[in-house]
């Protein structure tokens, strides 16, 4: 399969044999290598397709966006023009990061810009989230886990990405997403993509009023206004967070009219007071009392993360003070309830707050026999609890 890049071919699809589109005579390899399979998508600027680099024995995926502009207008096609010089520049910028896609290749052919990126063989979160429903919390924190560290290394090159969100986030094919166990984790499987709309900072320009860009639904304040700031990123990966964990538009999750942001009301299962904490921190709506840089973040999300697999060594920290959303019930001791509606769903959720019990506990401060002689009573404390919660919560359902 080949496919024509001559935006006014009546009949693109060619076979794989053909240098010349049977159509129309466009040549079909790009630099003499590079043959389009099949349109992925297209968007205001360009075209973007599936292809294949015919000048290596493998014959591996690749990315070619083509500079289409849709938009109409002499000062909107220049900046169209500046938008796509700038993604390759800073893609060739930010070097070879392994959670961002290489830049292969960037020249003009027959009049037309092209670019050729690394291709990233899996779902974008928009996509996962509509095939697999609300992230839970234990997702988000592998989110940010793995995310974060890709945007500091952005930061510190003084790129601002400008265009955070679900579209713009893959989730690498071949390696396990969505687990619901923090021990399953595989850091790396995320990949920050289309930087399209990034811009470098300096001590010059950060202070400078620019143009407008990114997508409304997660863009901060101060970017609609053209003041785009470090802590804009961080704004916008806040919002895709609540985004995910609700299902919700962020516009409905915003009180337009109090300012306030309301997104515990559609929470669909519980969230650690701990991380909904930093989650508003990371949304707040003035600059300066949100997080100004990745670091603090990291910093905060470290103290939270309860697998000392991660990265961050740190305590424990303790989930008996995990607050409920307003879809999730209390017991007396405020342990979690779950919120699922099926005994399956019901053990499930169960076993995760057991998993969590047990890594939060703390042994005697005695000797190393008694911690371990005292470990079996704590299990059995919470299994009974835990047998209780389910039979009142199975009794309350029917």
């Amino acid at each position: 399969m080949s496919y024509c890049l001559n935006p006014r071919c009546s009949k693109p699809d060619n076979t794989s044999d053909v240098k010349f589109c049977l159509t129309c005579g466009t040549k079909l390899l790009l630099k003499e290598r590079y043959r389009a399979i099949k349109p992925l998508g297209q968007g205001g600027f360009g075209r973007t397709f599936l292809a294949v680099d015919e000048d290596k024995p493998s014959r591996p995926q690749c990315v070619i966006k083509q500079f289409y502009p849709q938009a109409q207008g002499t000062s909107t096609v220049q900046k169209a023009v500046e938008l796509f010089n700038q993604e390759a520049m800073r893609l060739d910028e930010l070097g070879e990061h392994p959670q961002i896609p290489d830049l292969l290749a960037y020249f003009t052919q027959e009049d037309r810009q092209y670019l050729v990126q690394e291709f990233i063989d899996g779902y974008n979160l928009a996509q996962e989230l509509a095939r697999h429903g609300a992230f839970n919390q234990t997702q988000i924190l592998h989110l940010l886990d793995d995310l974060l560290p890709v945007l500091e290394y952005c930061h510190v090159r003084h790129v601002i990405h400008r265009d955070i969100k679900p579209e713009n986030i893959i989730r690498r094919r071949g390696l396990p997403g969505r687990s619901t166990v923090i021990s399953e984790n595989n850091p790396g499987n995320l990949f920050l993509v289309d930087f399209g709309a990034s811009k470098i900072a300096t001590n010059e320009n950060v202070n400078k009023t620019g143009t407008s860009i990114g997508s409304p639904e997660y863009v901060a304040p101060e970017q609609i206004r053209g003041k785009a700031l470090f802590a804009s990123d961080i704004y916008s990966l806040g919002v895709t967070c609540i985004h995910l964990l609700t299902s919700k538009s962020p516009f409905d999750l915003h009180d337009i009219h109090n300012d306030v942001w309301i997104w515990r009301q559609y929470l669909q299962s519980s969230v650690n007071q701990d991380l909904a904490s930093i989650l508003d921190k990371m949304i707040e709506v003035v600059p300066a009392r949100r997080y100004q840089s990745v670091s603090e973040v990291l910093h905060d999300l470290n103290q939270i993360l309860p697998n000392p697999n991660y990265q961050s060594k740190v305590n424990q920290p303790n989930f008996t003070s995990i607050q409920p959303s307003t879809q999730t019930a209390t017991n007396t001791n405020n342990h979690l309830i779950p919120t699922a509606t099926n005994p399956s769903q019901i053990d499930t959720e169960l076993e995760e707050i057991k998993t969590i019990f047990m890594s939060g506990s703390k042994p005697n401060n005695n000797s190393q026999s008694q911690s371990q002689n005292s470990q079996p009573k704590v299990k059995s404390k919470i299994d009974e609890e835990l047998e209780e919660i389910r039979s009142k919560f199975l009794g309350n359902s029917s």
